[in-house]
């Protein structure tokens, strides 16, 4: 079960889908949800003798910082007590090295943590910040799209297998989503050899059985730079509200054939994505 849920609230980005997408899963779960936001302070130059001037300059940076963070903030907490659930809310001003540092720590204290997609059009540290999550945080990380709105509600979920460990990961980071929801699908790549014969899709199939999970099989043969693509469509033609996938390093991406397309779905996905490093 997931019984505490971390946030990462954008300051330079649109605040919906993380706000959105957090309090309706824990509106969902019951769980408690806790709230951060961050303003990025772009100035961190030691002071010299004589720099009163600097000074204020750097605390005037920091004032602006921590008003970017508590207005994000805002819009977070009047819809959180409107939902009425259990919530708390940080306002942050801190350098972008700083930034990542406190909120992968923060996130190895919960149960999942809730970011937004990276936004390619736009220059911002909240693009930055939801990768270093992944693979920092020691747990699973919810990407809404940047264009989500609404209510999330994880229904019919896409398992995403290759039979890797991070597959197995994202799996089991999942569960209480699989547990559930009322439909799922493992999608994979037909054909592939590079699946082991004991964590195939039809190991995984019975696996899941045993657990009272009855899952369908949705395969598609694609060369690496067509399953990103062949991912979203198969997303579309089941009417998947999420997508469960382990997340890989840049080292990771020319070594595993599904693990390639972690990068290409951090830029492109069209349904929230559940990924575990």
């Amino acid at each position: 079960m997931f019984r505490n849920l971390l946030v990462h609230i954008p300051t330079e980005l649109s605040v919906r889908p993380a706000v959105d997408g957090s309090i309706s899963l824990a509106v969902d779960t019951g769980a408690h949800l806790d709230a951060m936001a961050i303003g990025y302070e772009t100035t961190s130059m030691p002071l010299v003798e004589g720099g009163a001037a600097v000074a204020s300059i750097f605390e005037a940076e920091h004032v602006r910082a921590l008003e970017r963070a508590e207005a994000a903030l805002r819009v977070f907490e009047a819809e959180a007590r409107n939902a009425d659930i259990s919530y708390t809310t940080r306002a942050v001003n801190a350098i972008v090295a700083e930034a990542r540092a406190i909120l992968c720590a923060s996130a190895r204290l919960h149960d999942l943590t809730i970011v937004t997609q990276p936004e390619s059009d736009h220059t911002s540290y909240d693009n930055v910040i939801p990768q270093e999550i992944l693979f920092q945080a020691g747990g699973p990380v919810l990407f809404m799209p940047y264009t989500f709105r609404g209510a999330f509600s994880a229904r019919r979920i896409g398992i995403c297998w290759d039979g890797s460990r991070l597959a197995a990961r994202a799996l089991h980071d999942a569960m209480p989503m699989l547990q559930k929801a009322n439909a799922l699908s493992v999608i994979t790549v037909a054909g592939s050899d590079s699946i082991p014969a004991e964590s195939s899709t039809d190991h995984l199939l019975r696996y899941l059985a045993r657990l009272g999970l009855p899952a369908k099989i949705a395969s598609f043969p694609a060369s690496r730079s067509e399953i990103q693509p062949a991912l979203l469509s198969i997303a579309a033609d089941e009417s998947l509200d999420l997508l469960v996938m382990g997340g890989y390093g840049h080292s990771r991406l020319q070594e595993t054939l599904l693990g390639g397309v972690t990068h290409d779905m951090l830029r492109s996905m069209t349904v929230p994505v559940l990924m575990s490093h």
